[in-house]
């Protein structure tokens, strides 16, 4: 697969590189158990001065696990504190100090509906929200299950729901499977499936 980048060179093009602001102070401005938001003063290359608020970075990075057990995705439907109502959408836990993107994805999967996996892919490690948090999320598939629980930090049992993967579309426009990392997820899983096909016809 050719990136980006790859591609401009090959057509002769190429990028401007930009100058990155220079980071003039850095402050705390609020605080919680869970979040840490920062004030950022900034000098642009052009001489303009801007202040920036974020979350603090190197703090949240996370996975999610797109489960395929035969011809069926594992999903769970869990309450969203955001959307105040229950979504569906793939395991996903916060990565705890230490581990690696399987490891954190394994124990999730124990945690959420009890089953732990041998045979991991993964998709990609994408962020969301850049303007103002350093989120990386490690998308992985997750294949080769055995049974294992364990006590995860969830309020109460989460539904474990089984969608077949031919039905890949029509979850892509349910009302509600409606997260953007969880459609992201789905979009690759679906080019993973397509390209493992082109090479094993």
């Amino acid at each position: 697969m050719v990136s980006l980048f790859q591609w401009f060179v090959k057509q002769g093009k190429k990028r401007t590189m930009l100058q990155k602001p220079t980071i003039l102070n850095i402050k705390t401005v609020a605080k919680s158990t869970i979040f840490e938001i920062q004030s950022v003063d900034l000098k642009f290359a052009n001489g303009t001065h801007r202040t920036y608020e974020r979350f603090r970075p190197g703090k949240y990075a996370s996975v999610m696990v797109v489960a395929i057990d035969g011809e069926d995705m594992l999903l769970v439907r869990e309450y969203a504190m955001g959307t105040e109502r229950y979504e569906l959408g793939f395991v996903k836990g916060r990565m705890d100090a230490g581990e690696t993107p399987e490891q954190s994805a394994n124990r999730e999967l124990q945690e959420e509906i009890g089953l732990g996996a041998t045979s991991w892919v993964h998709l990609r490690t994408i962020n969301s929200s850049v303007g103002f948090m350093n989120n990386p999320m490690h998308i992985l598939l997750a294949q080769n299950f055995y049974p294992s629980k364990l006590e995860g930090d969830e309020p109460e049992p989460l539904q474990v729901v089984r969608v077949p993967l031919a039905n890949i579309n029509e979850l892509l426009h349910d009302p509600e499977f409606n997260e953007a990392k969880n459609l992201t997820a789905l979009y690759l899983l679906r080019d993973y499936l397509q390209r493992k096909a082109c090479v094993n016809p």
